[in-house]
């Protein structure tokens, strides 16, 4: 059971791990749901471009692919997460960098925890889980 922080082709961001790592657990705890082992992977757009290439065939820069591992409720998996969509995301939405990744960082989490985005109202309950589990780490 661990959360690994990875950076490929960019600066790692700053990150409070132990801050971090304790609102992860108890994000995957409160959903009825064991950690295993979830590795972040800090990355380029160039670079997520390619593994969005490569592993599911689409040709358009995210912020973010998920790879999920997880097996009979225990949370594992890969989560690669782009560095200049979060920049670009914090500008658009006016909020801070910080804010920005920390919301992709637990949309990566709920991913690996079931929740989907891809129909209106499934994106409609991703949002507010994330603003749920937002609160709880401003409130940690």
């Amino acid at each position: 059971m661990s959360i690994n922080y990875c950076n490929e082709d960019v600066p790692a961001p700053r990150i409070q791990k132990r801050k971090m790592n304790s609102w992860i657990k108890e994000t995957i705890i409160s959903e009825s749901k064991t950690l295993g082992d979830i590795s972040f992977i800090f990355c380029s757009d160039d670079y997520l471009l390619e593994v969005n290439k490569q592993y599911l065939n689409h040709d358009y820069f995210t912020d973010i692919i998920t790879f999920d591992y997880v097996e009979n409720n225990v949370i594992s998996g890969d989560i690669f997460i782009s560095c200049d969509r979060v920049k670009e995301n914090a500008l658009g939405f006016k909020t801070g960098f910080e804010n920005e990744l920390s919301r992709i960082i637990i949309h990566g989490v709920l991913h690996l925890l079931g929740y989907k985005d891809k129909a209106k109202k499934d994106k409609l309950l991703m949002t507010q889980k994330e603003d749920f589990y937002l609160k709880n780490l401003s409130n940690s």
